[in-house]
């Protein structure tokens, strides 16, 4: 039986790897968060992985507040950063397979079609550049990894755009949201699977992939879907970036190009809005 470690247990990937673990009997998981296994100190990662004789590693842990990583720049770089190192070093030591996940914010967004593995990162803000200092550890680190850069996730866990919205949605009738930063939103339940997918396919085509839904949108027509979905007699009012100001920069486009997790994969993901259907989120 493969034993798999999956840290950042309590975020929405976790929660979502969590959700399914039982369909995969011939797996033993591990889920920490950090009260059981702190990944920014060394010694304790060591000492864990030493304990603990793990097949493989799924990294869901991230300092995820892109505004506030702008204020708290040693946080998420010790989060996004240093902790992915660490843990690829006890990777490398225990010869772990370790599953990273990134994201679309290694980008600077002034590409016009999708951004595929081999494109120059170009982060804008604290938290991209964070996440592209933890991929770079990885890959100098351990050969045995997949680092998984994926976009707007979303899940019926924690805080994120669609439950935001549905919110917004009990007490407002009209809502403005920025309609120039086009992207491909995910769904964590979607994302789960497929990295469980690797997993059970034992798959060796170790690297970087890019993992997102099909198709891409604007947020504001994204909030228009989701009012739909859950029939919400809500008016989305676009506006530009500009007008609504935020600490960190965000790429103005972001999709990610699916080629080559379909090629050497084998997976197709789903398209958004059927995903967005399938989730049920409510508030």
């Amino acid at each position: 039986m493969k034993t798999v470690l999956v840290t950042g247990a309590n975020g929405q990937l976790g929660k979502s790897i969590h959700r399914i673990a039982s369909n995969y009997p011939e797996l033993k998981f591990i889920f920490t968060d950090v009260a059981d296994l702190d990944i920014t100190n060394s010694e304790a990662v060591d000492v864990f992985f030493q304990s603990n004789k793990m097949a493989y590693c799924i990294n869901c842990a991230a300092y995820t507040n892109v505004d506030k990583a702008e204020e708290e720049v040693d946080k998420a770089f010790l989060i996004n950063a240093t902790a992915a190192k660490n843990l690829a070093e006890s990777c490398r030591n225990s010869r772990t397979v370790f599953i990273h996940v990134s994201t679309d914010f290694v980008f600077d967004g002034t590409k016009e079609s999708p951004y595929t593995e081999e494109d120059t990162p170009n982060p804008l803000s604290v938290y991209g550049k964070s996440k592209l200092k933890g991929e770079a550890y990885i890959q100098e680190i351990w050969d045995k990894h997949f680092i998984v850069r994926t976009s707007w996730l979303y899940s019926e866990y924690g805080n994120n755009f669609v439950k935001t919205m549905l919110r917004l949605a009990e007490t407002r009738d009209e809502i403005s949201v920025v309609n120039d930063q086009i992207g491909s939103p995910t769904y964590a339940g979607d994302l789960a699977s497929f990295l469980l997918e690797i997993i059970d396919k034992s798959s060796k085509d170790y690297g970087l992939y890019h993992y997102s839904n099909e198709g891409s949108i604007s947020w504001h027509d994204f909030a228009v879907e989701i009012f739909k979905q859950h029939k919400k007699a809500v008016r989305v009012v676009p506006i530009l970036t500009g007008a609504y100001p935020t600490a960190a920069k965000r790429p103005a486009y972001s999709v990610l190009d699916n080629v080559r997790v379909k090629k050497e994969l084998k997976t197709t993901p789903p398209f958004w809005s059927a995903s967005l259907n399938e989730a049920k989120i409510n508030v």
